[in-house]
């Protein structure tokens, strides 16, 4: 039986942090006639048990603190979508605009890759990181169902880029199995959520499956992996998140009380912190022991 939850608000971007000037070139093309106050993507927990958030068009990198007030930790020339930490306490971070960078948590930003033998990337989307460090990152792009372009590339350990797939419909949050063996990457044009495996025998693409099919929404956005395999999904402009089982069963549908803009989402322990933008809020679904 699925269930239907609902999560509740954890703390909100302040007033006295919202954007006020012109519209951005990425929020013309992405929300054209709107002015966004923020759009806010790729949640991570740093070792400090900080909560960082990263705001697309403006460049800003938040911190939330374990009470849920926020902090303007960085502002620099980009668009980033994604922070995740490494083994090492540096950040990496796929910026559209930029590219793929890795930051020291303070100050200094540089640059891993713009590009792949000579073809800049489309426009990166989101990353994970596996355990033993390899980067897995998407490069969506203006792609969809009539470009079916956008890619997937792993920077291995020992710095070498591998150009994983290059068929996707707009690729979009990527998460790994606890293991890292499987690799889940949300076909957001698609509908979809694709599976294959992260060491696969084939010599050139990976053989790759749908997990889940979805409908409605605009498509899968970000994605979480519990620490028992389910994933969690968060349904771009459906307001709502699902989480499945390793068997791709629905468990629960989690609704959320405001907005419908559910960019991405995180586990911490058996809490789900569920990141949407359209309010700038982020919202709690506690105790998921029931996955």
């Amino acid at each position: 039986m699925t269930l239907h939850l609902t999560a509740k608000l954890w703390t909100k971007l302040p007033d006295e942090l919202h954007f006020r000037g012109e519209p951005t070139e990425w929020v013309k093309m992405t929300r054209p006639g709107q002015n966004l106050h923020s759009f806010l993507e790729g949640p991570e927990f740093d070792s400090d048990g900080n909560l960082l958030i990263v705001d697309v068009p403006y460049g800003r990198i938040f911190k939330i603190d374990p009470q849920g007030c926020w902090l303007l930790h960085k502002t620099y020339e980009g668009e980033p979508h994604s922070i995740k930490q490494k083994g090492d306490g540096n950040f990496v971070l796929t910026d559209y605009k930029n590219g793929l960078l890795e930051y020291d948590g303070i100050d200094d930003i540089k640059t891993l890759a713009t590009e792949y033998k000579g073809e800049k990337f489309k426009g990166l989307s989101d990353l994970t990181i596996a355990p033993n460090g390899d980067v897995w990152f998407t490069d969506s792009g203006r792609t969809s169902l009539s470009d079916p372009t956008g890619n997937v590339f792993c920077l291995k350990s020992d710095g070498s880029l591998i150009h994983v797939l290059d068929n996707v419909p707009y690729p979009n949050g990527i998460a790994l199995s606890p293991d890292g063996k499987l690799v889940y990457c949300a076909a957001t044009r698609a509908n979809a959520v694709w599976r294959f495996m992260a060491d696969y025998p084939d010599p050139k693409w990976p053989m790759v499956g749908t997990y889940i099919q979805m409908s409605g929404g605009l498509g899968p956005d970000g994605l979480a992996v519990h620490k028992n395999g389910s994933l969690a999904v968060a349904h771009a402009q459906s307001g709502r998140v699902y989480i499945y089982n390793i068997f791709g069963d629905t468990l629960a549908v989690i609704e959320l009380p405001g907005g419908l803009w559910v960019t991405s989402l995180i586990f911490k322990n058996d809490n789900l912190y569920i990141v949407e933008a359209q309010t700038g809020s982020i919202y709690l679904m506690e105790d998921m022991e029931f996955i």
